[in-house]
């Protein structure tokens, strides 16, 4: 009996799930799911052939597939084609074989992984086989990069990373429940090559970071499925960019005529919870966030977040790795609840409120992760976990950053939460910052600014704090279309919501419950149940 064209897509997700598996082992434990948490990215001299041939495979499937017709299928659909044709594209040009990054971030997320509390029945077993697997990766990591040509900052990246974890093997994952004194040898092992593989990167030839017009173009119409083009986005940013700057001055005048708008956020950095009570002070506004949202979404009370220290065995890794304080739970096996990490003091209470409170737990990244996990899609259940470098399905990420973006300015319309400056500044600045991120992500890249000219528009004009701007410029370089979905999925968002015509409640509660695919993708569906 021959399949639907529902049925067809979702043979072909399997397939897509297990391609995706078998070359990146590491996203499959941080998604939950079981099988693959004994292995590393292969790093043989045939990989990347193999994977290039299989792509070709899926490609090819899912060109010959008829139109789908239920939304879950409709999703997958849409996802599998931005999903495939962006591996295709970047294995061919921007190879992560070719990436010294790649090879330090796997490794060290390898492990990392099956650290956390959320890793689903993680076993000491599977610990000690990636540990004995790091050494050959990084051997065959090598003979990928002999030759290799990438810009200074990314090998600075990865060598960073590569001590780190040389750092985490000495002390801090011999602290952790899982270690076994049987696998003194293997760590010892890995240590080395991860310090070999650290010397043997000087040697890699410096090159521009940018991806060109054409990729960048790419990224926009297919891997982010937006109707926008590029050039049309850099100009809008833009006008936004001025546009705030203005209304920035015009309310700091409104509360204070004799401050300027930048000593009146400096107001702001002088409310400090101590670090003792900065845990208390994280969850007292999450929970003050999710019990004033009712009226705006259907907040996730339905699944737990706790606020923990972080732990000893994570502060050797922290500081120089992609070690995110909250991390969307593995959708999987996401449990009853899941956990956000509290590190220190040093953040004052705005920062505390948007960037933790509102931005990643409570009506954030938590209630959305929360919903997605029931979405008609598999993969858009799947998309927004984050992973080694960043999140498993760069589609994912206008739908995922830019609710995450629109939801700060959502808690100025809950009673309590942001006072005035908050509200009239704070907010307007974060706005943009990322309006500004959006032309130095297309400038970078299009190659009419360099890493420095971006790291320079960051620090003195983009509003980016002096901690941030390395890291954030390095990976916006090797990411070409990250910085550009924050505001832009914010903006589409906020655009479809002053169109619909129902309760704002109805708009925010079907957009997130259909996950992550990409927002036009989203926004598409409902366009169609509203019609």
């Amino acid at each position: 009996m021959a399949k639907s064209p529902d049925q067809q897509v979702d043979a072909l997700v399997d397939d897509f799930l297990a391609h995706h598996f078998r070359f990146r082992p590491v996203d499959a434990t941080f998604m939950g799911l079981k099988g693959h948490d004994d292995r590393l990215p292969p790093s043989d001299p045939e990989a990347p052939a193999r994977e290039a041939q299989e792509l070709a495979g899926l490609v090819a499937r899912l060109t010959d597939l008829p139109p789908p017709q239920g939304v879950g299928a409709i999703l997958d659909h849409s996802i599998l084609s931005s999903q495939l044709k962006h591996r295709t594209r970047e294995l061919a040009e921007r190879s992560q074989y070719r990436d010294p990054s790649w090879y330090a971030g796997e490794a060290a997320f390898g492990l990392i992984s099956l650290l956390l509390p959320s890793a689903h029945a993680a076993t000491s077993d599977e610990l000690h086989a990636r540990l004995a697997a790091i050494a050959p990766y990084l051997e065959g990591g090598l003979v990928h990069l002999k030759g290799a040509a990438v810009h200074p900052d990314w090998v600075e990246r990865a060598r960073k990373e590569a001590r780190a974890v040389i750092r985490l093997l000495g002390r801090g994952i011999r602290l952790h429940p899982l270690w076994r004194n049987g696998m003194d040898a293997d760590a010892r092992r890995a240590a080395a090559s991860l310090a070999a593989f650290d010397v043997a990167l000087a040697a890699i030839t410096p090159a521009d970071p940018a991806c060109g017009a054409d990729y960048m173009a790419f990224m926009f119409k297919d891997v982010h499925q937006l109707d926008i083009s590029m050039e049309e986005a850099e100009a809008r940013a833009l006008e936004r960019f001025a546009k705030l700057g203005e209304e920035i001055v015009a309310s700091a005048r409104a509360i204070d005529p004799e401050r300027s708008w930048r000593d009146l956020l400096v107001s702001l950095d002088r409310e400090r919870p101590s670090a003792s009570l900065m845990g208390e002070t994280y969850e007292h506004w999450h929970h003050k966030v999710m019990d004033g949202a009712g009226h705006l979404l259907t907040p996730a009370t339905d699944y737990d977040l706790a606020f923990k220290r972080m732990p000893d065995w994570a502060q050797e890794v922290f500081a120089d790795t992609y070690f995110l304080a909250y991390r969307s739970p593995p959708a999987a096996h996401a449990g009853t609840g899941s956990i956000y990490w509290v590190n220190g003091d040093g953040q004052n209470l705005s920062t505390v409120k948007q960037t933790h409170a509102i931005h990643h737990a409570s009506i954030g990244h938590h209630t959305h992760n929360a919903r997605a996990r029931t979405s008609p899609s598999r993969l858009a259940r799947l998309a927004e976990t984050g992973v080694a470098r960043g999140v498993a399905f760069l589609s994912a990420g206008t739908t995922g950053e830019g609710w995450a973006c629109h939801v700060q300015h959502l808690a100025a319309e809950i009673p309590g939460i942001l006072n005035r400056v908050e509200t009239d500044i704070m907010l307007k600045d974060m706005e943009r910052r990322n309006a500004g991120a959006v032309v130095a992500d297309i400038r970078l890249h299009t190659g009419r600014w360099t890493l420095a000219e971006m790291r320079r528009f960051y620090a003195e004009e983009g509003g980016f704090g002096a901690g941030r701007v390395w890291g954030e410029t390095v990976r916006n370089s090797i990411f070409p279309g990250t910085r550009i979905m924050y505001w832009l999925g914010q903006e589409m968002i906020r655009e479809a919501r002053a169109s619909w015509k129902g309760h704002t409640r109805d708009f925010h509660d079907r957009l997130i419950a259909l996950g992550h695919p990409t927002l036009s993708a989203s926004l598409a569906i409902m366009g169609k149940d509203a019609a």
